[in-house]
Order: structure tokens, then C-alpha cells, then sequence
């Protein structure tokens, strides 16, 4: 490429990689990212819980029998009674229901009474957000969220047990992927989430999470400093109990002990106390938030976590991958490419889905495929257009003097026929119209141009078959080159040929002239072999392909030798042929500015032909 150019290629892809770098910063396609990670976790989802978590659901069943929802709050003190059986208790008892304001004052002291009883109950809070008070630096690296306010349960019964937040992280797209481990309140105090709050008082160890920070890029300001979920279960896979199986006492108490119990409405169409009660996430399109707070639990419990690969890592890789692709398409074939770029772009994908299924790493390669795909198409597209270019060249500067199937291989081959040229052994092959100049005088203008159109386009095509190039016509004279632009094995053979050819294709054109003129007309040619320089020469202007060397001018001079109808060769031809062709030796000629004369030879026939021929006779 020359300099410009280069330039040019270089800035563009400077460009695309600039642009892709900031889409990265910004999360322009972090959808499509979302989107990954999800089907990620429907793969590789487990579906084995932890058998000590249990739902105990407000189930449409429940309703029907119990009446419209929310109930009596007497009812949850009878529950939580028939759970808390003693031996058998469980580690926590969860409510994703918000009891926020008085009731029924007589039922109210009931179920204070009966929360008042256990230690292991947790009550929800809510805390009220905004971006504004979003804390990005929180100490020990803790997830902690500030909250405008926090929204207690009601004074009687959040005084007697542990309280927990159930705020949920909604991504752009409505879908549930990340939690909150920890609110903070106004007055400073840290209220956990209820997942985390139930397994902590199970003395599980928690403090992996506690100094916790999920690179998970995201352009929502709250969902900042989350822990992503790792979903590994779906509605179907807990082990849910209907609340009024519990309630009528057909549930074995052993059922619950040492348990997480998480108790929260799943009726249809149902949010009650609880406010919005259900949402996407990742596995299911509509989870109820009660099996939510489950798989988070599910989580902790297990120990783990998504790991996402650090930016720095990922932008080395885009970075990588946009050299790689932009170097690619200028060395091998576009088919090889496309199959490189195919291949990488599948190992990418195989390569994130590998890591994530068996270490929790997710490599983002949104960014990383568009980079490959952006400068791949980019570089092939405009190393496509050169080649067109240069097609369309080529074809101008040899379409009509060389065979159809030469010009597909110069483009194929990606010869470089710029201005310049190079040194090379070729033959060349002179011819002239003896006896034209007569003829001419007795004709009109448009009978000579005739004519001579006739005899050149004879001439062009029998060159053309033996894989000759038209180097140029010199008024009824010709030049015709072999071995150039592209390799022709045994040149010195093909240009033998077409004089022998030639001059038979002549015989009928001959008779004709002959006939209706009463004007002798016959081509006389010669050849020879050896180096010329060779190349474009002439100007941007006008350029033309041609040889120019002392072994042109040789060639010339033995054409002028020739009378008509004969063809004459030098000695390098003659070695180079006589196993195919009978010579009868002429004289050796001392050509200007040579010092040895050269041996010439007079073609005679093929030697096939000539045997045919004795054998006639």
C-alpha cells in the first residue's frame, strides 16, 4: 500500500477501536451482554437447592380457604407456632410480607405476642432510594446502599424481631439479575437483605460477601456495587408448602428444622401486604420475589459468586483483536479469513460459557465478537474495493492484448503491475505485412483499415491461444511477447507455435487478396529470447505494458530479415525448440553493437507434421 493509503488504513481502524473502546465505557450494547449472562445461567442452572430452604407460599388454594388476602394477623401467630415445635425449630423464619400498619388491635397483640416468642423471625423493611444519595465508597468495600429512608414494619412487631430489607435491583430491561446485600440507613445503621439476614443466622460464613465488589458494568447508577444472582433454580425446584398445609398441621415438623423458611405470597394476581410481588429474572419470565430471595439464600449458602473478568482485561482483549482482524485480510485470502473469523467468534462464545459453567467467570465478549466483526468486515471490505481496483486496471491494461484466462491470473495472483518493471528472460515474437504497401495504393482508406482489422484480429487470436501478449501494433506490423506478465512454460515453444499457426491462418487470407487484388501479400516474422526489462512504462497519463531491452531490438532486426512467408529464429530459439520443430540452419548475422554474430534458422514445420507429411508422399 503506499504511504497515504497505509495511513489512511491505519487511522480508520484507529478509529473503530476508539469507537468500540467508548461504547465499552459507555454499555451501549449491554443488553446484549444481559442477554449472554442469562442464557448462561439457564445452561448451567443446577436445579438442586439446598434442602434446609423452604417456601411457604400463599397459594391461590390458601386464599380460597382462608379468605381474602391479608388476612387476620392472629393467623400468622397460629403459624408460627405449628413451626417453631420445639426441637424441631428452624434457623430463620422469613416474611416477604410487609406488615406496615396496624390492623385489627386485638390480632395485632397476638402476633406481637407470638413474635415476641422466637428469636429466628425476620420482618421485612423497605428502603427508599434515589441516585443522589447512592453510596459509591462505602467502608470495607462493604455493599451498601443509602437510603433516603427505610420503611420498618409496624413499631409493635418489628420491636421484637430481626429486620431485613427486601429491595430488589432491576436491570434496564425489568429483569431481576442483581440484590442489594445491604441498606444503609439514615442514622447509620446497616439493614441486610432478608436472604442474607436468614442465612446469616444459620452461622454461615459470610464474610466473602461482606467484601464484596461485582465488576459488573452497568449505566443504572443504583445498580452500582450489587452482587449479581447466580440463578441455579427455578419456581419448581424449592421445596414450596402451602400455607394452609402448614396452618391444618399436615406438615411433619421435622420438615422445618434447622430450616430457612421464607414465607410470602405466590397467588396469582396477588400482592397484598407485600406490594409488587414478582418479576423476570433470568431463568423465568415472571418469578414471584419470594423465590427470589430464595435462590439468593440458595447462593449464600453454596458459597458462590459470579466473577467478572476486570475491564483492563477485556480491553486488552478488544484491543487485541482489532490488530489481529486488521492484519488478517491483508495476508491470506478472504476465504481463510472468514473462516478464522468464524472459528474465533465461536471459540469466544464456547470459551465465556466453558468459564462461566465451571469456574463462575464471566468473560463479556459482546464488545470482544463486535470488535472482531466491525474490523474484519472493515479491512475486507476495503482490501475488496482495492482488489476491484485493481481488477478493473488490469483488464484496462490487458483485456485486449492478452488471453481472458491470463488477466484472472494476474488479479488472482495479486502480480503487481504498477509503474517500474522488472528484469526477466521472455520471448518476443516480430511480424510485418509484407507486400501491404502496394496493396494499400490500389484501395480506399476503409478497405485498408478492413484489411488490416481482418489480418490483426487473426493474428490477436492465434497469439492469444498460445498464451501470447500483444505488445503493440505498429501500423501493419506487430509485437508480441511471451512469458510476460504471467510464467508460460516453454514460451520459447508457444511463440514457435503461433508464427507456424499464424502463417497457415494466413494461406486462405493470402489466396483472397491475391484473387481479388492481384497483390502478393504475405507476414514475414522473427524471434529470439533473452532478458528485457519489462513492465508499465510511460506515465499515470498513459502507460503502456511493454518489453525494451537489447533482446527486443535482436528480435526486430531478424524480422527484417525475413521475406514473406518465412520465419526466421535466432539460435537460443533454435536450441530451445529443435526437439519440436525442424529448422534448416541459415546465416549467422552480425547485428549493431554486438560482437559475435548470431546463428539464424529458418522454421520449416512441427516435426509431427513434417512425418505426416513424408508419409503421404
Amino acid at each position: 500500500m503506499k504511504a497515504s493509503i497505509r495511513t489512511m488504513f491505519m487511522i480508520v481502524n484507529l478509529l473503530i477501536v476508539l469507537v468500540l473502546l467508548l461504547s465499552y465505557s459507555l454499555h451501549t450494547f449491554q443488553k446484549l451482554e444481559s442477554i449472554m449472562i442469562d442464557h448462561n445461567m439457564k445452561q448451567t442452572a443446577s436445579h438442586d437447592p439446598d434442602p434446609h430452604i423452604v417456601v411457604i407460599a400463599i397459594d391461590d388454594r390458601s386464599i380460597s380457604e382462608l379468605g381474602m388476602f391479608p388476612w387476620d394477623r392472629s393467623i400468622y401467630a397460629s403459624l408460627l407456632a405449628i413451626i417453631n415445635e420445639p426441637d424441631f425449630e428452624p434457623k430463620a423464619i422469613a416474611f416477604d410480607i410487609v406488615f406496615a400498619d396496624p390492623s385489627n388491635e386485638d390480632s395485632d397483640h397476638i402476633f406481637a405476642e407470638a413474635l415476641a416468642s422466637y428469636s429466628n423471625i425476620i420482618l421485612p423493611a423497605v428502603g427508599i432510594t434515589t441516585g443522589d444519595v447512592f453510596r459509591t465508597t462505602a467502608v470495607s468495600r462493604e455493599q451498601y446502599l443509602q437510603a433516603y429512608a427505610i420503611s420498618y414494619a409496624y413499631d409493635l412487631f418489628s420491636q421484637h424481631t430481626e429486620n431485613a430489607h427486601i429491595n430488589r435491583v432491576v436491570s434496564h430491561d425489568g429483569v431481576i439479575r442483581q440484590a442489594w446485600l445491604k441498606l444503609q440507613a439514615p442514622d447509620g445503621k446497616v439493614i441486610p437483605s432478608l436472604a442474607y439476614k436468614a442465612v446469616e443466622m444459620t452461622g454461615a460464613d459470610l464474610s466473602r460477601y461482606d467484601n464484596w465488589t461485582d465488576r459488573k458494568k452497568t449505566s443504572d447508577e443504583l445498580a452500582k456495587n450489587t452482587m449479581t444472582i447466580d440463578y441455579n433454580l427455578v419456581t419448581d425446584d424449592f421445596l414450596t408448602i402451602s400455607f394452609v398445609d402448614v396452618l391444618y398441621g399436615e406438615i411433619p415438623p421435622e420438615t422445618f428444622q434447622d430450616a430457612i423458611v421464607f414465607i410470602g405470597v405466590t397467588a396469582a394476581g396477588l400482592s397484598g401486604e407485600s406490594g409488587q410481588d414478582s418479576g423476570p429474572t433470568p431463568l423465568e419470565r415472571d418469578s414471584k420475589l419470594v423465590y427470589v430471595h430464595a435462590n439468593i439464600a440458595n447462593q449464600l449458602l453454596e458459597g458462590t459468586a459470579i466473577i467478572f473478568a476486570p475491564n483492563w482485561l477485556e480491553v486488552l482483549l478488544i484491543i487485541a483483536a482489532a490488530i489481529i482482524f486488521a492484519w488478517l485480510p491483508w495476508r491470506f485470502k478472504n476465504q481463510y479469513t472468514f473462516i478464522v473469523a468464524v472459528l474465533a467468534i465461536v471459540s469466544l462464545y464456547a470459551l465465556q460459557y466453558w468459564l462461566f459453567k465451571q469456574y463462575n467467570y464471566q468473560l463479556g465478549v459482546v464488545y470482544l465478537i463486535g470488535a472482531i466483526l466491525i474490523v474484519y468486515i472493515f479491512n475486507v471490505s476495503l482490501k475488496s474495493y482495492k482488489e476491484q481496483q485493481q481488477k478493473n486496471f488490469v483488464t484496462r491494461q490487458f483485456g485486449r492484448y492478452i488471453s481472458p484466462h491470463l488477466v484472472k491470473s494476474i488479479v488472482d495472483q495479486g502480480i503487481d503491475i504498477q509503474l517500474g518493471g522488472i528484469s526477466k528472460r521472455i520471448t518476443i515474437l516480430f511480424l510485418d505485412i509484407r507486400g501491404f504497401t502496394s496493396l494499400s495504393e490500389k484501395l480506399s482508406p476503409a478497405e485498408v483499415v478492413d484489411i488490416l482489422n481482418t489480418k490483426f484480429t487473426m493474428i490477436t487470436n492465434t497469439a492469444l491461444q498460445f498464451n501470447g501478449t500483444i505488445d503493440k501494433f505498429i501500423g501493419d506490423a506487430a509485437m508480441i511477447l511471451f512469458n510476460a506478465p504471467l510464467d508460460v512454460e516453454e514460451h520459447e515453444r508457444m511463440a514457435v507455435l503461433t508464427a507456424y499457426h499464424i502463417q497457415q491462418n494466413m494461406k486462405p487470407i493470402r489466396e483472397q487478396l491475391l484473387e481479388k487484388y492481384g497483390v502478393e501479400v504475405a507476414i514475414g516474422i522473427g524471434i529470439h529470447t533473452g532478458n528485457v526489462v519489462i513492465g508499465n512504462i510511460g506515465s499515470y497519463l498513459r502507460m503502456d505494458y511493454t518489453a525494451i531491452g537489447d533482446s527486443v531490438n535482436i528480435a526486430s532486426r531478424i524480422e527484417s530479415g525475413t521475406t514473406a512467408g518465412q520465419i526466421l529464429v535466432s539460435e537460443d530459439i533454435y536450441e530451445a525448440t529443435s526437439h519440436y520443430f525442424d529448422y534448416s540452419k541459415g546465416e549467422a548475422k552480425l547485428f549493431k553493437g554486438k560482437s559475435h554474430p548470431i546463428q539464424i534458422y529458418e522454421l520449416l514445420a512441427p516435426k509431427q507434421i513434417q512425418k505426416n507429411d513424408e508419409t503421404e508422399s
